[in-house]
């Protein structure tokens, strides 16, 4: 699983040729959730604190996550995503 970004503790990754709809896997310790990058549903379970700062990260470079997902379905390498800061 390709990491795409890390800050403040989250890793952020995405599957090659992933099942759809677009989205990426963010890990924070033992927590682990699946974000769609189009609407910011989010699957599983992350503390407020970390969850705020991952939809945030989101909302500042969603057309560089679906770059990005494309890029993954084709079987080619994504681009590194700057953190939050």
């Amino acid at each position: 699983m390709p990491q795409i970004s890390t800050f403040y503790g989250i890793v952020i990754f995405m599957n090659f040729q992933d099942h759809a709809p677009a989205h990426f896997h963010a890990w924070y310790g033992d927590y682990k959730i699946i974000v769609d990058i189009k609407n910011g549903v989010v699957k599983g379970e992350m503390p407020g604190r970390a969850l705020r700062m991952i939809l945030e990260w989101l909302d500042l470079h969603r057309d560089e996550l679906l770059e990005n997902w494309e890029r993954a379905q084709k079987g080619e390498m994504v681009k590194r995503i700057v953190p939050l800061n």
